[in-house]
């Protein structure tokens, strides 16, 4: 089982959509621990609902690629519109942070919410 953390977010019905994305995660994938969420403003384009953020860490027998495909079927299923503006609102965003402890999106350098959020669920993570 590969170790997996992923990044959640969303600013349009953030508390039902979140909820929505954790519960089909769940169904094929073990959840070991989860950060707390918390409000954020919108990055690139301030025009639009503060975010709700966290993180969680999963278990998982997909390989990475497998993995980046099942959550962007559940960003569609939950009514994620990919469009021209890349920082627009959403209804669930979810990023692979860090595979097998090792960091892999460049987000967790620019953004301290999803820096926390990953330490509190791996705080082996900070030594690194």
């Amino acid at each position: 089982m590969k170790r997996v953390v992923i990044g959640v977010g969303s600013n349009i019905q953030p508390k039902q959509n979140i909820a929505k994305a954790l519960e089909r995660i769940a169904k094929g994938h073990q959840i070991v621990a989860k950060s707390r969420f918390v409000e954020t403003k919108p990055v690139g384009d301030e025009s639009q609902p503060d975010f709700i953020n966290g993180a969680i860490l999963i278990e998982t027998d997909m390989d990475r690629d497998a993995l980046k495909g099942a959550l962007a079927e559940i960003e569609i299923e939950l009514g994620r519109v990919r469009g021209a503006n890349k920082y627009g609102p959403r209804t669930i965003d979810l990023d692979i942070v860090a595979w097998e402890g090792e960091i892999v999106d460049e987000d967790f350098w620019e953004r301290e919410f999803l820096r926390k959020a990953v330490f509190e669920i791996c705080p082996e993570m900070k030594t690194q």
